[in-house]
Order: C-alpha cells, then sequence, then structure tokens
C-alpha cells in the first residue's frame, strides 16, 4: 500500500513540475514570508495539543466527508483549540490537493502540516510555496540519506519536518537525523493495521526534548486520554473531526 501511495505521489509531482518547473517552485518557496515554528507551537503542556486534519477520504474508510470549503474547517478548528492543522494534499486516495493547502494558509494563524507521501525535494519546495509550515516525512517510505537529505532541506527553508515512524529502528533513525518533532503512527502503512498500544510502547524510546505525536486511531475522547496518559505531546486527529462536529469534538479531546 505504502510503494502505491508514494508511486501515485512522484507520478502526479512529475506531471506538476511539468507545468511549473524546480527553479519557478523554488523561487516561490524562497519569497514566501518566514514559516511559522512549529516546533514552539507544538511545544510540552500541561494539557494535549491537537493538529486537526483536512481529510476527504482514505484508503482504508474510503469516502469521510466532501469539505467544499477547508478553510472554514480549518478555522472552526483553530477556534476549537487546534494547535496545528493538517492538511492532506494527496489527491488519487484521500481527496485533496494544495490548492486545500493554500486556502488553509490563507484562513488561520496557526502552522499548517503538508500531509502527503514526500519523497523528493521538489514536493518539499511546493510544500514552502504554498505556504507549509510542516511537511511530513515518513521514514517507512525513504532510505536514510533520503530521509536526511529531504529533512535538510525543510529545515533550511524554515520549515519543520514531523518526521514519522512505526516501529523502533525507524524511531532510531529519526533520532539520528536530529528530528525534534516525532510521530508515531498507529497504522501500519504497509497493511494499513491498527495497533495503538505502538505508541506507548515507543514513547520511552524517545527523549526529552523531542515533541511526541501519537497519530491515527482516535474515534473519541478515550483515545486522546490513552495517548496523553502513554506520553504523547500532540495528537494528529483526521476522521473523527471531520465526520462530526469540529469545535465540540475538539473541546473533549481537549479535556482528555
Amino acid at each position: 500500500m505504502l510503494s502505491d501511495l508514494l508511486a501515485g505521489a512522484l507520478e502526479d509531482a512529475s506531471e506538476r513540475r511539468a507545468v511549473r518547473g524546480f527553479a519557478e517552485v523554488e523561487a516561490a518557496a524562497l519569497s514566501r514570508p518566514p514559516a511559522i515554528d512549529a516546533l514552539e507551537a507544538l511545544a510540552p503542556s500541561d494539557r494535549v495539543r491537537i493538529i486537526a486534519e483536512v481529510k476527504r477520504s482514505s484508503p482504508s474508510r474510503g469516502a469521510l466527508a466532501d469539505i467544499p470549503d477547508p478553510a472554514a474547517l480549518a478555522v472552526s478548528y483553530e477556534t476549537g483549540g487546534a494547535s496545528a492543522i493538517s492538511v492532506l494534499t494527496e489527491g488519487r486516495r484521500f481527496g485533496g490537493s494544495l490548492a486545500d493547502l493554500e486556502a488553509v494558509r490563507e484562513a488561520v494563524r496557526v502552522p499548517v502540516l503538508r500531509k502527503d507521501f514526500m519523497a523528493e525535494p521538489y514536493q518539499i519546495l511546493e510544500a514552502r510555496a504554498s505556504g507549509a509550515d510542516i511537511v511530513l516525512l515518513i521514514v517507512a517510505a525513504l532510505e536514510q540519506r533520503e530521509l536526511a537529505g529531504l529533512f535538510a532541506l525543510a529545515t533550511a527553508l524554515g520549515m519543520t519536518a514531523l518526521v514519522e515512524t512505526h516501529g523502533a529502528d525507524e524511531v532510531s533513525r529519526a533520532l539520528d537525523i536530529g528530528a525534534g518533532l516525532i510521530g508515531v503512527n498507529a497504522r501500519d502503512l504497509t497493511t494499513f493495521e491498527l495497533d495503538q498500544d505502538l505508541f506507548g510502547r515507543l514513547a520511552g524510546q524517545i527523549p526529552s526534548g523531542v515533541i511526541r505525536v501519537a497519530e491515527s486511531a482516535v474515534k473519541g475522547a478515550a483515545d486522546v486520554a490513552h495517548y496523553r496518559e502513554a506520553g504523547a505531546d500532540v495528537v494528529l486527529v483526521g476522521e473523527a473531526l471531520v465526520t462530526g462536529d469540529p469545535v465540540q469534538t475538539l473541546a473533549e479531546f481537549l479535556g482528555a
């Protein structure tokens, strides 16, 4: 599954690059105002922080929500207390786009994450050109040299990388490149199976000073509390927010 998603994302990026070349996108990225400091926005607090996701569909669940106005949804997330907004920009299986990211960036003041299958420098430059403050780097999708190179590029552009892991060896790889924001995804992207207890088993491997993000398998406040008790500083939530009242749901999650 991960290989298919990655191949599709790279093919789509190649098509965009044929229309808008590397140099043009690089110039646009460098001309953006400075990125918002996501490490500051997501720093450990006395209550859990939430990254709220704009997510229309997923390979595991299919269609979730139409979301005709991603900016309006993002504003409701910010109003509800989200510390950052994640925007799916993958179009084939998640129904997202860079236009969604750009609309959200213009509408909110909190950091915005481009969530996609990132594997080449062009995609990182696109993210910054579209206003992203954070980019997702999935350890399982990248060789260590690629991971380090993309992390360095994102950092040079002033962005923060959310380095996503799914195993002890991947956490070690994330730490080796100096990641300050490490996610543990309960969903295995090769099989799409869930293990909500994985975060708790790996959290102790992530040292203090590195922000710990729990991803996936959140249906209600009890799941947020489960992650918080296991040591999560931040919980990334998508499906549970787009399928209900986002402001009310965020209030419940933040009180977990």
